[in-house]
């Protein structure tokens, strides 16, 4: 009989794609670890995983078994979460991958179910739209918050949450006080501070920019939006924000929020997660709360 801690080794492998790495993620020796994946390869009687000095991919055979052994370990674990659930209550991890413009809705959605379900651990991590669509893929994340436009349909189960749309975070100092809203135009004319251009929503706004005729004045790039606010409170600069980020800034002294227009963008964002036969109980808790949200 196969052993799932096996199969669980043989996705930490697929996820790291280096020995060593995986080893430690699985908590244990790189010649254990590998031992393991050699069970594993003599139990099926298949080779899984090219050989050389180091991890050079699986072959046609393993890539099948990793579909399979994703399928098993996720039946294995809504058995546990389910037997569990019967019992009055949801409890487990819940890993979310999140583009950086959503980490605000996903920390109060993961604040919502924490007061519905005080047993589920919520794990959010804000990266990149093409890693948060690979981390749902590979298992990494349980669930993905992302640009819909980004997300091969056909592949994961994808649910509308709701629309993004943008204002401008600029120091007071750098507009008139009686400016309520300002164009895209404009704010290319001042100091800005954005994203870095590995990012889905920086590519959104150069893309604004460029179609407009307008390139922006950066004075500086950031991975995420807790430097970019700090930055502009303090003066440096002007940012871009989605508008659902605006409650979690609190009082702003020094800075207006302006609506972006002239055009007005919106671009949709999804609840992105694996096509399963059985859904995980703590992914369909999640879903659950986001559900008035779901489109």
């Amino acid at each position: 009989m196969l052993d799932l801690k096996d199969l669980d080794c043989l996705l930490a492998l697929t996820r790291h794609r280096h020995f060593a790495r995986a080893a430690e993620a699985c908590g244990m020796s790189q010649p254990a670890f590998s031992m393991r994946i050699r069970n594993l390869e003599d139990r099926l009687g298949t080779q899984i995983v090219k050989r050389g000095n180091r991890f050079q991919g699986l072959t046609a055979e393993g890539q099948n078994v990793v579909v399979h052994a994703r399928s098993i370990l996720d039946e294995v674990r809504a058995l546990e979460e389910e037997v569990q659930a019967a019992r009055g209550e949801v409890v487990g991890h819940l890993s979310m991958g999140v583009i950086p413009t959503a980490s605000a809705y996903a920390a109060a959605a993961a604040h919502r179910l924490r007061k519905l379900h005080p047993g589920i651990r919520t794990r959010i991590q804000a990266t990149t739209s093409f890693l948060v669509q690979q981390g749902v893929d590979e298992g990494r994340f349980d669930v993905g918050i992302t640009y819909l436009e980004s997300v091969a349909v056909d592949l994961l189960r994808v649910e509308s949450l709701y629309t993004e749309e943008y204002v401008l975070l600029v120091p007071s100092a750098l507009v008139d006080r009686d400016v309520t809203e300002i164009t895209w135009a404009e704010a290319a004319t001042l100091p800005l501070i954005l994203l870095n251009d590995e990012m889905q929503n920086r590519r959104i706004l150069d893309q604004i920019f460029a179609d407009l005729g307008t390139p922006p004045q950066i004075v500086a790039e950031t991975s995420g939006f807790i430097p970019a606010v700090s930055m502009a409170q303090e003066g440096m600069g002007a940012t871009v924000l989605p508008r659902v980020m605006i409650e979690t800034l609190g009082r702003m002294t020094k800075t207006k929020l302006l609506p972006l227009v002239d055009p007005v963008i919106e671009k949709p964002v999804a609840l992105v997660t694996p096509k399963r036969a059985r859904g995980i109980p703590v992914v369909e808790a999640l879903r659950r709360v986001v559900a008035p949200d779901l489109r």
